[in-house]
């Protein structure tokens, strides 16, 4: 792989996280320059390094270690950024309807992912969130603050860069399945840890997302249910009022949601103005 991604930019950096194989030594052989974590840290700290270590650099491409991506596709992703379309570039597997060779396992997961990534970012529309094979320019650097240590990383750096209203394009990659190139993590942990982060950022960052939206539809339902419950009542076929009176507490409750989401969505929004000054 860095022979080939040798063939397409002028300096290529590897990144050991703590392997215990021969990664340092072959990369080495091959002509990259080598930065070693002792210890695992995770693919979110292992792009840190990288970027801190390319921070001159005019134009920055990522690519997974798995084997997975295609470093001849690397001139795909420079494209855009050289012809001025864009800030930052995503390889999507699942653009224009590809990546049908995708295990159907993951493309569920991805699709939840997309979405959830899609929500917490600002006008942010990709196909392929946990993409690995990216472009970035080199003035983007200061917009990623690289809080996630694991793979949560991924959507991460796509709802900041949304967010500081950077210019996000996909293109088209290929990739290439196999035993050997699936993540050392359970898909179904990774997966649920990725969306847990993305949902903790929503909480603060689209609070209205988060809570005004279900609470709006459990009062709807509220005063569905309790309108139907009191009118069996009166007509004698319940004898109770119980039903309403639960009915009626989805509605308060649904009701605290909604305002928790108000509330929440001005103080977020109060924070992101005075940090941005």
């Amino acid at each position: 792989m860095v022979l080939g991604t040798r063939q397409h930019v002028l300096r290529v950096i590897v990144v050991d996280d703590g392997s215990s194989d021969k990664t340092a030594e072959i990369a080495k052989l091959a002509g990259a320059e080598v930065l070693i974590h002792p210890n695992n840290r995770g693919k979110g700290a292992a792009l840190k390094t990288g970027f801190q270590a390319a921070k001159d650099a005019n134009i920055i491409i990522t690519l997974d270690s798995d084997g997975q991506h295609h470093p001849r596709e690397i001139p795909r992703l420079l494209e855009p950024i050289i012809n001025g379309e864009a800030d930052v570039v995503n390889g999507s597997r699942y653009l224009n309807g590809n990546g049908k060779e995708t295990p159907s396992y993951r493309r569920v997961g991805q699709n939840v992912l997309d979405t959830a990534t899609n929500i917490s970012g600002k006008n942010l529309d990709v196909t392929d969130s946990q993409s690995g094979f990216r472009a970035f320019a080199g003035h983007t650097l200061p917009v990623f603050r690289f809080r996630s240590s694991d793979y949560t990383i991924e959507s991460e750096m796509l709802i900041e860069a949304a967010k500081a209203g950077l210019r996000i394009k996909e293109v088209e990659i290929s990739t290439t399945y196999g035993e050997e190139n699936h993540h050392k993590k359970n898909p179904l942990s990774h997966g649920v840890s990725v969306l847990v982060r993305i949902l903790q950022d929503m909480e603060f960052n689209r609070p209205l997302y988060y809570f005004t939206l279900p609470g709006v539809v459990m009062i709807l339902i509220g005063i569905i249910l309790s309108l139907k419950f009191f009118t069996d009542y009166l007509s004698g076929g319940s004898t109770t009022l119980l039903p309403t009176a639960l009915a009626g507490l989805v509605t308060i409750f649904g009701s605290f949601i909604t305002f928790t989401g108000l509330i929440l969505h001005s103080v977020s929004r109060m924070i992101i103005r005075v940090m941005g000054k």
